[in-house]
């Protein structure tokens, strides 16, 4: 599934985002509710006063769940089935909008790590994210 580099270039950027995953979700979900707004739907309502809270358990929420993703990447449909089954039969979050999370993530990846985030790292990260994607859409079909 993952060669040996690209396991390599996950985890090293995994190890970056490691335990700023608030910080980092945070940002994401900024990113995402700015270009695609139709994706703040399958969000509560922010509440004002309270919305950097909010996004940040939301975002924090998003990339813990990406870590459990980068450590069991050999095995994404059991470690994410909890997570699909929410996503497919509770929220039904429409499968386009994982796309528009992934371009999201890539960007702010490419903007924190500018020209450490080379081409193969960006090839890797972007195979994993769809996997990723394809197995939280899964139970769609």
């Amino acid at each position: 599934m993952f060669s040996a580099e690209e396991q390599s270039h996950i985890v090293q950027i995994w190890n970056y985002l490691s335990g700023h995953e608030a910080i980092f979700g945070t940002e994401l979900l900024q990113r995402l509710f700015t270009v695609y707004p139709s994706t703040k739907s399958y969000f509560p309502p922010l509440i004002p006063g309270l919305e950097l809270t909010q996004m940040q358990n939301h975002g924090e929420q998003i990339l813990m769940a990406v870590g459990v993703a980068v450590d069991n990447m050999y095995d994404l449909r059991t470690a994410l089935s909890g997570l699909a089954d929410l996503h497919a039969y509770g929220l039904r979050v429409e499968p386009t909008n994982f796309h528009f999370l992934i371009h999201c993530f890539q960007v702010m990846l490419a903007s924190h790590l500018q020209s450490e985030y080379t081409a193969e790292m960006h090839a890797a990260w972007d195979k994993f994210l769809t996997n990723v994607a394809v197995v939280l859409t899964e139970k769609y079909h």
